[in-house]
């Protein structure tokens, strides 16, 4: 490839440049140190305060100039901080020379025979070199302290993103388990009117169709919240009512407040078809079923199915539902999340889900 070829996007360049600035901190720090170093050795030259002091900003300003050149230079004979810290021996060895040449006005030899400019070039190279490698070192443990806290970060981040993603797939797994078993039941249902040849299938089958196009979109929602499930609960059981008008009667109450919170899907619809299934539908005179919501006074979530059908039966409470459903919550909300299964006097079940809510 041509250089007329390469992307217009990737120039090629030996410089860093987001390293070729220095920042206000690294000014302000090769200032201090350039002042204190002429306030140090004042008392041993015989030169004018602001003299030296101008000597020093200029050895700092040389020092600092050589650092960050040498840290954006891209190159791949030495380690990058090798380069900084050789750069700040050559800026602490030749910008005080400068200096004294520039006092002497270029005179080499005049410079070389005065014991004076000769103690004061070896004193400013002297500290230069020291205070400069301090400052070097400093600079660059602070920087790689910074790229491992950043590094830490984004691996913290990514196992967050990951351990997210994991938790996702297993909600959706859990979900894609139980919708075949929901909707098989419910057309088991309809298959028994009609093979039963009663005038009611055809109105029954008719809600359920309604109620798939309005259920089955809610059912894949990312983000399901009660109120959806809310929604959910009241189709299914106003299915379930034209099927059975004689047996079955029911309430839903869900706190308004409580609508707007993230909720697994068909969570609470496991608990009522639970209800149906092994409380209503064997018991003769049917039954009651109330759904409700609340949060209670520690603010944890308190959700319930309670039905006045047979009530509990040995196996109650191990089948593949409801395990599921305590997968799920504990995933959904965290291992503190539970279903409890309580019995009702004279006969019934009371099924409960506590937890602490997930966040809106």
């Amino acid at each position: 490839m041509t250089t007329s070829e390469r992307p217009a996007c990737a120039p090629l360049t030996h410089w860093d440049r987001a390293r070729l600035v220095p920042t206000r901190r690294q000014l302000a720090l090769a200032v201090t140190l350039a002042v204190a170093g002429a306030v140090a050795i004042n008392p041993i030259t015989m030169n004018p305060f602001v003299e030296i002091l101008g000597e020093t900003l200029f050895v700092g300003m040389v020092l600092l100039f050589g650092f960050i050149v040498a840290g954006a230079w891209r190159q791949t004979l030495l380690p990058r901080w090798v380069a900084q810290v050789l750069a700040i021996g050559l800026g602490a060895a030749l910008s005080p020379l400068v200096v004294q040449m520039l006092s002497v006005h270029g005179d080499f030899s005049a410079f070389i025979g005065s014991p004076h400019n000769v103690r004061g070039y070896v004193l400013v190279t002297f500290g230069a070199a020291i205070v400069g490698t301090l400052f070097a070192l400093g600079a660059l443990y602070r920087e790689r302290d910074a790229q491992a806290r950043a590094e830490a970060l984004q691996f913290a981040l990514e196992r967050e993103t990951l351990q997210r993603q994991a938790t996702d797939a297993q909600l959706h797994l859990m979900t894609a388990q139980i919708e075949p078993h929901f909707l098989l039941n419910t057309l088991a249902n309809v298959q028994q009117l009609v093979e039963s040849g009663s005038p009611r299938a055809a109105p029954v089958f008719r809600s359920l169709i309604a109620y798939l196009r309005a259920a089955m979109p809610q059912l894949h929602q990312r983000t399901a919240t009660l109120g959806d499930e809310e929604r959910l609960v009241r189709a299914y059981l106003e299915l379930m009512l034209m099927r059975m008008p004689d047996r079955l009667t029911f309430t839903v109450e869900i706190e308004p407040a409580l609508r707007a919170l993230p909720f697994p899907q068909m969570g609470l619809l496991t608990l009522v078809e639970n209800a149906i299934r092994h409380g209503i539908d064997p018991a003769c005179d049917g039954g009651r079923i109330e759904v409700g919501a609340r949060r209670d006074a520690g603010g944890e979530l308190c959700l319930w199915v309670a039905d006045t059908g047979v009530g509990l039966s040995e196996g109650t409470g191990t089948g593949t539902g409801l395990r599921n459903l305590r997968e799920r919550l504990q995933v959904f909300f965290g291992p503190g999340a539970i279903v409890a299964l309580l019995a009702l006097v004279p006969h019934g079940v009371r099924a409960e889900i506590r937890a602490a809510p997930a966040a809106a």
